[in-house]
């Protein structure tokens, strides 16, 4: 099943070069652009220092997911889909391991870590370009859909401990939001 599901997202590709340089895209520059969404978040007008915990949030949620996927990687050696037959890759392939996204994992911790915040009007919008980030990992043929969603979990994983270790007000909190 998840090849299958895997195929039929991918089985465009290749047909549409605006789509697929699109998703190319997507795929190439979502998550520094969202990377850089957050560091913006640092001079936000309204609600400042709450934001700001939640952009450091989410860099430290991001980090943990990350920490985790090489934890799994040294137990999980699953292989690519375009390796296995099942897409057409429309980039260079990749030297390392297929299980978990690393895509996922960092779009997904940021989302989990700004909706564990309630800052729901940047939660959406983090989640709609994550959800693009995520689509097109399996798009261009990199990902299995399975791939996608446990680095999904990874990153809410990484910020449920995040949320765990970094507390809103604490010393630490309060010495580093205040900076700049």
């Amino acid at each position: 099943m998840d090849a299958a599901l895997t195929h039929w997202v991918n089985a465009e590709a290749g047909l549409s070069p605006i789509l697929d340089r699109a998703m190319i895209g997507v795929s190439q520059f979502g998550v520094p652009l969202m990377v850089l969404a957050i560091v913006l978040q640092w001079w936000a007008k309204t609600d400042r220092y709450h934001v700001r915990h939640a952009a450091l949030a989410a860099g430290l949620s991001f980090l943990l997911g990350l920490a985790i996927n090489q934890f799994i990687l040294l137990f999980v050696h699953r292989m690519r889909p375009y390796d296995a037959g099942v897409t057409h890759l429309l980039i260079a392939p990749s030297a390392d391991w297929s299980f978990p996204s690393d895509h996922a994992t960092a779009t997904i911790a940021v989302v989990a870590a700004f909706a564990m915040r309630r800052l729901p009007r940047r939660t959406i919008g983090l989640l709609v370009v994550a959800f693009l980030i995520c689509w097109s990992r399996i798009y261009i043929g990199t990902h299995y859909l399975t791939d996608v969603i446990g680095g999904a979990i990874t990153g809410a994983l990484g910020a449920v401990v995040a949320r765990l270790i970094y507390r809103e007000n604490s010393r630490l909190d309060n010495l580093v939001t205040k900076i700049l």
